[in-house]
């Protein structure tokens, strides 16, 4: 991969990675809402730092390239996305038309961000 390619795709797989666990953190201990309170927290502590490990060396490598809006709005579409398919691949929930229509205004509303000057 190019140095100026991998400038630009290095903190975006690492916001992938980061929100990957992310979503876990915050979402993956409703498959299992019988376990006590206390151990989902602590087990979604447990992979926050994960997140954590990813997405500050992303968002430092990315400030050298991507203003900080962008790389927040980079980071808000990924969480989409990857929420999206761990709400039907892991938690076996539905998407309806409504949330898919609600992601592309979302999707719009981010590429205004990346027009016109910085």
């Amino acid at each position: 991969m190019p140095a100026s390619l991998s400038l630009y795709a290095t903190p975006i797989l690492l916001l992938v990675l980061s929100n990957v666990f992310m979503t876990f953190a915050w979402y993956g201990h409703l498959k299992y809402k019988s376990a006590p309170l206390v151990v989902a927290i602590l087990a979604s502590w447990g992979i926050a730092f994960v997140e954590y490990c990813l997405a500050v060396p992303a968002n430092r490598l990315g400030s050298s390239v991507y203003t900080v809006a962008q790389l927040k709005t980079i980071q808000e579409v990924i969480t989409l996305a990857v929420f999206a398919g761990f709400s039907v691949l892991y938690l076996r929930e539905t998407l309806g038309w409504n949330h898919l229509a609600g992601f592309v205004l979302i999707a719009a509303g981010a590429a205004l961000i990346f027009r016109g000057a910085n």
